[in-house]
């Protein structure tokens, strides 16, 4: 997939080459319209996520519940270096299950999720499971 960014999180724009994706950017709290990258990124590590959780519960005959959500919350802050780091916390909730078999598929999912795979060991992720 090709993207094309003009302008930055600053009063920028962003577009994929398929036109479904075309969004206005603005830094959080700025009272502008617009998204930022960590709301992207939310959305798009959640959407991930969730492909790899219901690949996980088809590997083992089971049929993820179709109001299985993920809610995710992407900081952005300063590291001990003064850089910027990203942090996510991610409360997932799949509606039917005990506990422990959550936890075991969202461990599972972790592992196969690109996306996990991509930040693993680069940023705090913190799963809370509903």
């Amino acid at each position: 997939m090709h993207t094309h960014v003009v302008g930055g999180r600053h009063d920028g724009t962003g577009r994929s080459e398929d036109g479904h994706l075309d969004v206005k950017l603005a830094m959080p709290g700025s009272g502008k319209p617009g998204t930022n990258p960590e709301a992207l990124f939310g959305v798009g590590w959640s959407a991930c996520f969730l492909g790899a959780l219901g690949a996980v519960m088809g590997q083992r005959k089971m049929r993820m519940p179709p109001e299985t959500a993920i809610d995710a919350e992407v900081t952005l802050g300063n590291i001990a270096d003064g850089n910027y780091q990203i942090a996510v916390k991610m409360r997932i909730d799949i509606p039917g299950l005990e506990m422990a078999l959550k936890r075991e598929l969202v461990e599972a999912a972790h592992q196969v999720c690109p996306y996990s795979r991509a930040t693993r060991g680069n940023i705090d992720i913190q799963f809370e499971i509903a």
